[in-house]
Formats: C-alpha cells, structure tokens, sequence
C-alpha cells in the first residue's frame, strides 16, 4: 500500500511543480519537462506496481447497480476527455475537459471498488484533479475557443465509441469484465 501511496503522492507532486516552484521550473528549461515526465512516468508504474501488489482490505460493499452507473460514466468520461482535442461545436464547452474527465473516471471506479487500495487510487486522484482545477482556474484567465464545424462533433462520438470498445478489451485482456455477469 506504501508504493500506492508514494505514486499517488509523486503524481500529484510532478504536475504540481510548475505550479509550486514556477521560478524552479522555469529556471530548469526543457530538462524541467524532461525530469517531470520521467516523474510522472515513474508515479504510473508505482500506482500500478502498488495497487496490483495491494492487500485486499474491504472497506464497503458496492451494490450490483452500480457497475451500470460506472460503465455510463466511463463512457461519458472518454467522451469529454475527448472534447479537449475536438474541433467541432462542443470545443470550449468545458474549460477543464480533461480534467474533468479524470474526476468522472475516479467516482465511477470508487463506485465500484470498495476496497482500501482503490479509494487510495481512485479518490488520490479524484483529489489531484480537483485541485489542478482550482490552482489553474486562480492563476489563469481563460479565453473560450470559438466553436468549429458540427461533423468534428460526430467523429468525437465515434471516436468515444472506438476508445470504449479497445478500453473494454483491455479490461478483458487484464481478467477484469467491466461489464455485469
């Protein structure tokens, strides 16, 4: 659970440096983003070593109904990250589209994970994303991206479907069927 924990931590500390020690940063140049990536390189596989090598301490029991409300999410999540990179109608409906997207992604898993290991991941990130939020919304003025062309919004739509389907397979592959018995 330590590793869990510690690249949580380092997750949030690598995308918070800029924000933290802007001078630092700044004074650091290219080898800063270099450093940084590698950091956060780094926290994934601590999260992902950590969370796999977790004992299974149950913390609640999680109704059946919510793996429905999870896979509707997941859907939804993969949709407004996604909106980050569109060109069409929805750009500039969200100023946070990823981000957003992050705390859609962590409630839906901590709603179906009721397990210590899952709400250390799941709602470490879901408070990292929060506080990317409000630390970006006080430090810089946004200025709306005018909207594009309606037919990027319906590749968008594919585009989610497709990234739906190969993340359900991923799942499968990985032995965890996100979808109910």
């Amino acid at each position: 659970m330590i590793l869990l924990t510690l690249g949580v931590l380092l997750w949030a500390l690598a995308h918070y440096f800029k924000r933290f020690a802007p001078e630092r940063r700044a004074a650091l140049g290219n080898k800063g983003k270099g450093l940084v990536a590698v950091a956060i390189v780094v926290s994934l596989l601590m999260m992902i070593f950590g969370y796999r090598s977790a004992d299974y301490i149950p913390v609640w029991s999680p109704p059946s109904w919510t793996v429905h409300l999870n896979n509707l999410m997941m859907l939804v999540a993969v949709f407004v990250y996604g909106m980050s990179a569109t060109t069409g109608r929805l750009r500039g409906k969200l100023r946070h589209p990823q981000l957003t997207a992050v705390k859609i992604w962590a409630v839906a898993h901590l709603l179906v994970n009721g397990h210590l290991a899952a709400i250390i991941l799941f709602g470490g990130l879901l408070a990292w994303a929060v506080g990317s939020v409000i630390m970006i919304n006080r430090s810089e003025p946004w200025v709306r991206p005018e909207p594009g062309e309606p037919k990027k919004d319906i590749l968008l739509v594919v585009i989610t479907l497709v990234l739906f389907a190969v993340m359900t397979a991923i799942h499968a592959w990985l032995g965890v069927w996100p979808f109910p018995g």
